[in-house]
């Protein structure tokens, strides 16, 4: 099926679901005359939710599927999106008003470089332009002037009544190549102090392979030789990617504002390395009407992803 019309039996297909029964846009409640105003408690951007009937009217006005990428350097974020949009090439830049900003050797050096990003330029792959992306770069550098820059996108995308001007999803990168330094202080910052309002973030747990190294490492301890311990890793690295999640999971769902999922990546090395588990994780996290099928519609090339969630629907 081509991706043109694999779009369009989706939205066919969503659009055959029953209305809400609410309508319009809700937006936070106003103090009342009788409270006084060093009473009156700031608006939160999780205050701001689209009403069904509203963003189902604007889901088929929505060309594409809107992701902020987050994490520290060299966490596998533009590999996990190549995966994503099936290529081995890099992204062009555009700024908001839709001009390239970059050519595509520029793009990787600038994806590279920290500070030098800015957060509202969108990064679109050829292979699949029904993805946008956004990259955090900087604040993890420890850069409290890059921290208030990407706090304030994400609290301004989460209060828009436009879901096109929304940011849908947020992928939170930690690399697990470092087992001693997994949650640092700017993820205890970010899930402390970043509001995402009804945006969901997912934290992705990448470089998950690199366990296998600690996997054989444990074994030949243990008495194994070097090719038994090469045959009995697979089973023990999954012990530890284990353990790094329950670990990580304990940290961040302490703070203020814990991720909604989890998801651990394996194989994102490999040209062909599958992230329909990625996909699933972020549609069964998505809250707003007719953003699963948004997001499920724009992987044009796994028509059984598609077919999974239509029936599921």
């Amino acid at each position: 099926m081509a991706p043109r019309s694999l779009c369009s039996w989706w939205r066919s297909l969503r659009r055959s679901q029953p209305p809400s029964r609410d309508a319009g846009v809700s937006l936070p409640t106003e103090a009342t005359p009788s409270v006084a105003s060093h009473e009156i408690v700031p608006a939160q951007a999780s205050d701001y939710r689209l009403d069904p009937t509203e963003a189902k009217k604007q889901i088929d006005r929505i060309p594409r599927f809107r992701i902020l990428v987050m994490g520290r350097a060299n966490a596998g974020k533009t590999t996990v999106l190549q995966r994503v949009c099936n290529t081995t090439n890099q992204p062009e830049i555009f700024d908001g008003n839709g001009e390239k900003v970059c050519g595509l050797h520029d793009a990787h050096v600038k994806l590279m470089q920290r500070g030098y990003h800015n957060i509202e330029d969108e990064l679109v792959f050829k292979s699949n332009p029904c993805y946008v992306f956004h990259d955090s770069c900087g604040f993890e550098a420890g850069s409290e002037e890059e921290f208030d820059k990407m706090k304030k996108f994400v609290t301004d995308q989460a209060k828009s009544t436009k879901l096109e001007k929304r940011i849908h999803a947020i992928w939170y990168c930690i690399p697990l190549n470092d087992s001693h330094r997994m949650v640092m202080a700017a993820e205890r910052k970010f899930f402390n102090e970043c509001d995402s309002g009804h945006v969901p973030v997912i934290v992705l747990l990448t470089k998950a392979d690199t366990l296998n190294l600690d996997a054989v490492q444990e074994l030949m301890k243990r008495g194994l030789t070097v090719d038994d311990a090469m045959k009995e890793a697979p089973e023990v690295e999954k012990q530890l990617q284990k353990g790094c999640l329950e670990k990580i999971k304990g940290w961040l769902n302490e703070l203020k504002f814990p991720p909604q999922s989890y998801v651990v990546l394996t194989g994102m090395g490999q040209e062909s390395a599958d992230c329909e588990e990625l996909l699933k994780c972020t549609a069964n996290a998505l809250t707003e009407e007719g953003l699963q099928g948004l997001l499920i519609s724009s992987q044009q090339s796994n028509l059984g992803l598609c077919m999974e969630f239509a029936i599921m629907k």
